[in-house]
């Protein structure tokens, strides 16, 4: 295998109710907020709402009877041949819909944001180790020149800041991607992390990608599930991409006022993995305003949020952060901001011999067959008229623009010098005076 395929150390599941770190009157009340809202009676499908092991929800569920908020049915719950059932009592209902007034966060229980610090560290984006082998297993796909893998590997192992930069249309974005690609292994995401009281949401389907489950054969001696906490979720190394839109407010925490319930920052979802800002000095805050936004946490690792309250505090910041701009760095930032970006990669246009090659793959992709005369008019008619300057996008733009014209003609997919002529005039715009 050429991924990397040594799983990172998984949280330990918690053995007590006290080894939680959490208040038990903040655990009591996500419990039956959760029996409220979902109907679930068995200490086992319990369990599995609030994400912690059988006995540790059978401890809860033991200390909301002795203060009278839930009681045992006397029954067998439904569903489950030999486990007692549960409800709320009248004064467990009203217990639970005044919790629900003052957070509507119910379900999993949140992990302590001191013992989420511990996870981080065991899965460190600074811990991986990244060959040259899977980065080219990763790229393979993209015609690069040999230099600049010498370049990127340095850069992802260390897992500090890289700021790519180049002309636009160079595959930036998908060296962004390639580098994701390279990493292979897996980590936990907490579902929601506590701090101060306050229950912040991490995992998010739209940016962690959840692994497959491991599932226990019933036949088999050796249990896999149970190994690690629940409350966590195993997922691909997270990437966090933004472009334009991005802006410093999308990098604080983000309160909801109706469930009164914090999201984490897009930097904090991307823990352990990625954050890719592409398109650098196209948003509406200056390059450099962004850049000084993460001064600290590149420089120490750590990030500042705050409550709604105003208190601020520290969560770890663990993420390798690409900037990748069209502009030269000169241009954008001061000698100060450019100093704390670890490592400078300039991503070049490809010269003639590789224009060539990403243009006969792509020919060979689109089922296009290649012509040396349309070649031969492009190179010499053409290209002489931009300076020779090529781009990775060019190829696959042109062909897909003969292949349209082929198509809306009729003909069979071909190349010729008069469709070279067609697809070029469509990629670049005469400059020419318009009268108003």
């Amino acid at each position: 295998m050429n991924m990397q395929t040594a799983d990172v150390m998984a949280p330990p599941a918690p053995k007590t109710l006290e080894s939680m770190a959490l208040s038990p009157v903040m655990m009591r009340d996500i419990m039956i907020k959760t029996m409220f809202r979902t109907n679930l009676e068995s200490a086992r499908d319990l369990a599995k709402a609030v994400c912690l092991p059988v006995n540790i929800t059978q401890q809860l569920i033991d200390a909301a009877r002795d203060q009278r908020l839930c009681e045992a049915t006397g029954t067998m719950s439904a569903g489950s041949s030999n486990e007692m059932g549960y409800q709320l009592t009248d004064m467990g209902k009203q217990r639970a819909l005044d919790a629900l007034a003052q957070s509507e966060y119910f379900g999993p229980m949140p992990v302590p944001l001191e013992v989420y610090r511990e996870q981080v560290k065991r899965q460190s984006i600074r811990n991986i180790h990244v060959t040259r082998d899977q980065l080219l297993n990763a790229m393979g796909h993209l015609i690069l020149p040999p230099t600049l893998l010498d370049q990127l590997g340095p850069a992802v192992g260390a897992g500090r800041s890289i700021l790519m930069y180049g002309p636009p249309g160079n595959g930036k974005s998908s060296i962004s991607n390639g580098i994701r690609d390279a990493l292979g292994d897996k980590i936990y995401i907490p579902r929601a992390i506590e701090y101060s009281g306050q229950v912040i949401t991490v995992y998010d389907p739209i940016v962690h990608s959840a692994a497959e489950e491991d599932v226990d054969d019933p036949n088999s001696l050796r249990r896999t599930s149970g190994r690690y906490d629940t409350r966590y979720v195993k997922c691909e190394r997270p990437t966090v991409i933004t472009g334009g839109e991005l802006t410093l407010e999308m990098l604080d925490l983000v309160y909801n006022p109706v469930a009164r319930t914090y999201q984490a920052p897009l930097q904090l979802k991307s823990s352990g993995g990625i954050f890719i800002i592409d398109d650098l000095g196209r948003q509406a805050e200056p390059p450099q305003a962004i850049v000084n936004r993460w001064i600290v946490p590149l420089e120490e690792n750590r990030d500042i949020l705050a409550l709604q309250s105003g208190e601020k505090f520290e969560v770890p910041f663990d993420t390798l952060v690409i900037f990748s701009t069209n502009f030269h760095p000169n241009e954008i930032f001061d000698k100060a901001a450019l100093r704390r970006i670890f490592f400078k990669i300039k991503i070049d246009g490809p010269d003639q011999e590789d224009f060539l090659k990403i243009f006969a793959m792509m020919a060979r992709k689109r089922k296009m067959p290649l012509d040396e005369a349309a070649l031969i008019h492009l190179l010499q008619k053409k290209y002489p008229t931009i300076d020779n300057v090529y781009a990775n996008y060019q190829p696959i733009f042109l062909i897909d623009q003969m292949i349209s014209i082929c198509e809306f003609e009729g003909i069979p997919y071909q190349m010729s010098p008069d469709l070279i002529d067609r697809a070029w005039a469509n990629m670049f715009v005469k400059e020419e005076e318009i009268i108003h």
